[in-house]
């Protein structure tokens, strides 16, 4: 699961967690991202901060907080993913991910190679079910995608293999933390 993690937070657990239940995986990368480049550089915290705060949201030892895109240079997923199947040829990735990137993942650079390169699986968010599912990445890959209950077998799939997860959602957001640590009520979404 790649993401700024500007803050970490409940929500990053609560699907972390869901996917090692759910999708069957041993462990969850954290893959803090140096800068994403549809993100502003402003309000973003220091990435060491970003790093060690999501090392302590973790508490969990199947979830291994990585900065390895810094180390490897990648700023983009599609870069990462190809990077980590060449350091990693025996692992199967997964790669996790909430509804509001669904929606707008047609926006990343090289997205449908995302698809192409391992299985994805996409946890619900609040108010983005139907645009989630309505995305130009979901009717692309739409006779790829698993119901499910066959979630177990995605890890195994050959990509493109897709699954998305309705329900048991989290409101907890980065941007919600941020306003709420600026003295705001805070945002849910």
């Amino acid at each position: 699961m790649g993401g700024s993690f500007n803050p970490a937070h409940e929500g990053h657990l609560h699907i972390s967690r869901l996917a090692l239940g759910d999708l069957d995986l041993d462990r969850v990368w954290w893959l803090v991202s140096p800068q994403n480049p549809l993100k502003p550089v402003a309000g973003m915290a220091a990435y060491g901060e970003r790093l060690r705060d999501a090392r302590r949201m973790a508490r969990d030892r199947r979830i291994h907080v990585s900065g390895i895109e810094r180390r490897l240079g990648c700023r983009y997923t599609a870069e990462t993913l190809r990077r980590l199947g060449r350091l990693y040829p025996r692992v199967r990735f997964v790669w996790l991910m909430g509804a509001d990137n669904l929606v707008q993942i047609a926006q990343w650079r090289d997205w449908t190679a995302i698809f192409e390169a391992v299985p994805v699986a996409i946890f619900d968010r609040p108010s983005y079910s139907k645009r989630a599912l309505e995305s130009e990445a979901a009717k692309r890959f739409q006779k790829f995608r698993l119901a499910s209950c066959r979630a177990r077998s995605l890890a195994n799939r050959r990509p493109p293999a897709w699954v998305f997860f309705p329900g048991r959602l989290s409101g907890v957001s980065a941007a919600g933390i941020r306003e709420g640590r600026a003295g705001s009520a805070p945002v849910q979404g």
